[in-house]
């Protein structure tokens, strides 16, 4: 199921909390058979019950502070930034950065941020900055130059004829 993949991010805005806590379950189930980690997006009280290593907070979500609060000791917290100064005012365990590139699940936050862009995040952050948008194999090289401690993907992957194969491909651009 996960390719090698070493987390997983359940980004599922429509559902309601019955269906969504299922579809944690079952992802639960599978990324710890697998040995990745499993971050519920925005949902603590879902990460919470299904036992995830984590949440990843957007924009309207509740603040960082809050989810610890509410998270078991150990839990990991992930945030979206845009911009430079949201990533170095970031108290999260680890920032998702972007888009750094186009891609049509991010053109709701504007234009593209660009390479020079995320490596002036990634200098003013005190943890790790994975890049996001419109990320591809072709692209790692240069976001490690960077700084990004890793990449977020949905289209990549999702979209790939064989998403096996373009996460193994992700996998070993990234150096893993």
């Amino acid at each position: 199921m996960t390719a090698g993949l070493p987390a997983v991010q359940l980004r599922e805005k429509d559902l309601a909390g019955r269906p969504l806590l299922a579809l944690a379950e079952a992802l639960r189930t599978l990324t710890a058979r697998y040995g990745a980690r499993l971050f519920v997006n925005d949902r603590v009280d879902v990460a919470v019950a299904v036992g995830a290593d984590g949440v990843h907070l957007g924009g309207g979500a509740i603040p960082i502070d809050v989810a610890r609060g509410l998270l078991p000791a150990g839990a990991l917290v992930g945030a979206s930034t845009h911009a430079a100064h949201e990533v170095a005012a970031s108290t999260a365990d680890f920032v998702f950065f972007g888009p750094v590139y186009a891609t049509p699940a991010k053109a709701g936050y504007g234009a593209p941020q660009g390479e020079e862009r995320f490596t002036a995040a990634v200098r003013r952050a005190a943890m790790p900055v994975l890049a996001i948008g419109g990320v591809t194999p072709a692209t790692v090289t240069a976001l490690r130059r960077a700084g990004a401690h890793g990449v977020a993907v949905i289209r990549a992957i999702l979209s790939a004829p064989d998403p096996g194969a373009a996460t193994a491909a992700l996998l070993a651009a990234l150096g893993g």
